[in-house]
């Protein structure tokens, strides 16, 4: 495409003369230059998915695109839209390459026609099953039965088949020592296979189903597994939800299993496990080093090397007559049951004892079986931060070996859901209240169930010609760990206006400097505390805690609602818009061990309490207060639109009817005074943390494409909301399940401090931009003047005075958008002096640097007090990103 053709096509959506591809091109045609996130891979193990957003207007719905290095050579490139903005434009793109190419340092991003892979992915979707041929690799997909992957095949050889789910039943806990505990073992059953994407670089095929064991079918799956062109690897996203009674359901054992055909002989048959770092463990089945007799310098290299040994007939006779009184050890297991110690084991068959072979701190998850005749590589990602977890293999002496990755290890014991107490005598909600004015938890009987909770784990699989070097063993091992990712700079992603206000760093001033060093400080205090206090395992890794104790030296993880944060107070936004700023790797990958945890854990997928979230407690699901806060599509929007991740767009897709949930859950019961009756017609939802999560589902479903209703009641919420007498101030309405609209009633004010908190802002800030709404936009700015304004100026627009609000450096971003908005000087300065007066988060005064952390396990006693919440660094981190980008050039000195 010329660049003449491309800038006519944009003017038909409303560009401006010039395709605004790069904030800091000179010309359309030099398209956006991509990096790697943490900088160039040693190997594309298995393809790679990104995002790329475009301004307003500038992009034209059927732009294509190319993809070159920075040398000039085409990639191989397959796109898709995954966003659009109101007037049909593109807002966001997905691309996919494949390993065919060696990495490139950099990547230049632009318009024109993609290159073709040398071979495509190709799928053929038939009536029992799918076919994927990715050039290198096929793998066949049965539409039902208990086979998740029929087999896959590297040319004329079959490396694997039968891949299936399994789950370990216990119907007790095992607490009591004279009790007799029963193991039953369920298969996942295939219900629905659909093919989500078809190549040319990339396909997609979604598993759906349950496991199964005579006539119970329970703990429904979604299981994606995806494939790229010129490649031999598998990747695999795997979620079930917990819909067992927690009380007598306990998961001993969750994993997926192949079957590995063994071909070559014995001494030739060998296994890898990747250790800490690029460490790796070689063994053999049968081994021929060590022996007292020596069979030859080359047959002990090659083995050790995985190669195959030379002809056993020009081996020292000594040892090629006595091989069958060698051992074979056809069983190995790696188990990782806690984040800083794995165990490997082997054994040479059932029946007989495992011997210890190595052990170490964190193992890298990876595993292989197999021989120079072709072998299967296996792998989980955030394998010691998930712990318990493990790697099995087995009769790998055998015609067929097994390898199994666990997601939850057999031998850790069983998975235990169980409510932590039992109630303290909280029968009443005046009880219960009073246990919120002691423990900060909101009790009650019956809330604190795990039932419709999930979890989400990241698998892969290649089907290897021969048993890898240990060199090439680590590259897998990398590419398990840290799936490489294509990301778009700072300043492109701030260009395109994407995800309200913010701007990338600034450091052109001791002011800026100054705050920009305490985000920064911030940031790396909480990563550090992930690993000082060892928050990882299967259910916990991806939260942090809420509160700390410093007469302890503890964090609060024990006490009621200041225990796991839950997305209390949005540390998702802040560690998010902390990425978007920095463009840093760690940030991201914190963010995103955050937004699959947030988005499977404290959320509820199935039951009655479906779409709803858990608030902050001791268990992730513990506490009674279900709420459209947690599970808000605001949290989940990030990691899709940069990933295209098909799992987080179900998340957030589900949310699109959450309204219902105002049907089946009082969220005021505790205090309501008379009768609950919902009427679908007249529900009440709140303007502030309930409103919020519905327009930021619906928002997310508009751009996507997906549900027109979604963006009817989103327009007829946001108008109806400014049609109020005085709009947000009123704190809620009377709700309309059927279009979304909220009736006026009379004149009322009710303003609380955790209304604009939970993605509030954001979402005001975007759909004004989107829409330009003028009375949403005049009822949105009275809020954000008035929250930390004056009583007498709440009283003379509003009737009545707000009271003493809390969280007002928080709220400081509130009145720095009307400044910005307005372009207000006086409220420009407002807001600064809310920031530096640091009401419930941290003053200007604090000296942060004092408070870092060198090695010790615990903080030092007298720096604890300046951390004493998590949300008043997300929401300091909040306030300090959306004033710099809007009223940036109004900090005083």
């Amino acid at each position: 495409m010329s660049r003449r053709t491309l800038i006519k096509s944009a003017a038909l959506v409303g560009a401006a003369g010039q395709i605004g591809w790069s904030a800091g091109a000179a010309h359309a045609d030099e398209g956006v230059r991509l990096t790697w996130l943490e900088g160039l891979p040693r190997r594309l193990a298995a393809g790679t998915t990104w995002g790329v957003p475009w301004p307003k207007g500038t992009v034209p719905k059927d732009q294509t695109f190319a993809l070159r290095t920075a040398a000039g050579t085409q990639v191989p490139m397959q796109t898709w839209a995954t966003a659009y903005w109101p007037d049909g434009s593109l807002k966001w793109t997905a691309h996919a390459i494949g390993p065919e190419i060696a990495p490139s340092e950099q990547y230049v991003l632009g318009p024109g026609s993609p290159a073709a892979p040398a071979k495509a992915v190709t799928v053929e979707d038939g009536r029992d099953e799918v076919a994927v041929d990715t050039g290198v690799i096929r793998l066949r997909i049965p539409k039902k039965g208990e086979r998740l992957v029929g087999s896959i095949i590297r040319g004329d050889r079959e490396i694997a088949r039968a891949g299936h789910l399994i789950c370990l039943r216990q119907d007790e806990s095992g607490d009591d020592e004279s009790g007799s505990v029963k193991v039953e073992r369920f298969e996942g059953r295939t219900e629905k296979v659909t093919v989500e994407q078809s190549g040319p670089v990339r396909a997609v095929v979604k598993i759906v189903g349950r496991h199964r064991r005579g006539g119970r079918s329970w703990l429904p799956f979604v299981v994606r597994l995806y494939l790229y062109a010129g490649g031999d690897g598998i990747r695999a996203v795997h979620t079930f939800v917990y819909d067992g009674n927690e009380k007598k359901d306990f998961i001993r054992g969750l994993g997926i299993r192949f079957e590995v055909p063994m071909r070559d002989e014995l001494y030739n048959r060998h296994v890898r496990f990747a250790g800490t770092g690029d460490g790796v463990l070689a063994e053999a089945v049968r081994g021929i080093t060590g022996l007292r007799r020596d069979p030859g310098a080359a047959v002990r290299q090659a083995q050790v090397a995985g190669q195959a040994t030379p002809p056993v007939e020009t081996w020292d006779t000594r040892v090629s007559s006595r091989l069958h009184l060698i051992p074979a050890f056809g069983d190995y297991s790696l188990r990782q049951l806690t984040a800083d110690g794995f165990q490997v084991r082997k054994r040479t068959k059932p029946g007989h004892g495992w011997i210890p072979v190595d052990s170490g701190g964190r193992a890298g998850g990876l595993g292989y079986v197999g021989g120079p005749s072709g072998g299967f590589a296996f792998g989980l990602r955030n394998f010691w931060q998930l712990h318990p977890t493990q790697l099995d293999i087995r009769g790998a002496a055998g015609d067929v070996a097994e390898a199994t990755v666990w997601l939850w290890s057999p031998d850790a014991g069983p998975m235990d859901l169980r409510f932590y107490h039992d109630g303290m005598g909280q029968d009443t909600y005046a009880e219960q209240l009073e246990g919120l004015e002691i423990s900060y938890e909101d009790y009650e009987p019956g809330f604190g169930t795990p039932y419709g909770v999930a979890r989400t784990s990241e698998l892969m699989f290649w089907a290897l010609e021969a048993t890898p070097a240990a060199e090439k063993v680590a590259e897998l091992a990398e590419a398990v760990r840290t799936p490489p990712l294509v990301v778009a700079p700072p300043a492109h992603l701030h260009a395109a206006k994407v995800f309200g206000d913010w701007s990338p760093v600034d450091r052109s001033t001791p002011a800026k400097a100054r705050i920009e060093d305490r985000l920064d400080f911030l940031f790396d205090f909480h990563s550090e505390q992930v690993e000082q206090r060892s928050w990882y395992g299967f259910w916990d890794y991806g939260d942090i805690m809420h509160s700390y104790d410093p007469d302890r030296h503890v964090w609060r993880y024990d006490v009621g609602g200041y225990a796991w944060a839950n997305s209390e107070l949005s540390p998702d936004l802040w560690l998010w818009y902390h990425y978007l700023r920095t463009g840093k790797a760690e940030a991201f990958r914190f963010a995103e061990a955050m937004t699959r945890h947030t988005g499977e854990v404290d959320v509820y997928h199935l039951g009655k309490w479906r779409d709803l979230g858990t608030r902050h407690g001791v268990q992730h699901w513990a506490d009674s207060a279900k709420q459209l806060r947690i599970s808000t599509a605001g949290y989940r929007r990030f990691l899709y639109f940069l990933t295209a991740d098909e799992r987080i767009g179900d998340l957030m897709r589900d949310l699109v009817d959450s309204d219902k949930t105002f049907l089946v859950l009082d969220p005021i019961r505790k205090i309501r005074t008379g009768p609950y009756e919902p009427d679908p017609h007249a529900l009440s939802v709140g303007t502030g943390t309930d409103w919020s999560g519905l327009a930021l589902a619906w928002l997310t479903e508009w751009e996507r494409g997906g549900d027109p209703v979604a963006k009817e009641k989103l327009l007829n919420s946001m108008r109806s909301i400014a049609a109020m007498p005085n709009g947000f101030a009123r704190g809620g309405g009377l709700y309309d399940l059927d279009d979304g609209t909220f009736k006026p009633t009379e004149p009322a004010v009710s303003v609380g401090s955790l209304g604009a908190v939970f993605g509030l802002v954001e979402v005001c800030s975007e759909l004004i931009h989107l829409t330009g709404d003028e009375a949403f936009t005049r009822a949105w700015l009275q809020y954000c003047r008035l929250y930390n304004g004056t009583a007498a100026e709440q009283q003379a627009e509003t009737g009545k005075s707000w009271g003493n609000l809390n969280l007002r450096q928080a709220h400081s971003r509130l009145t720095a958008y009307a400044a910005a908005k307005l372009g207000d000087a006086t409220l420009a300065a407002r807001a600064w002096k809310e920031f530096d007066t640091g009401h419930a988060g941290y003053p200007k005064s604090l000296e942060f640097k004092a408070v870092r952390v060198e090695g010790s396990k615990v903080l030092k006693p007298v720096d604890e007090t300046a951390f004493a919440s998590t949300n008043a660094s997300s929401q300091y981190g909040l306030a300090a990103i959306q004033c710099l980008a809007l009223v940036g050039d109004h900090l005083p000195a």
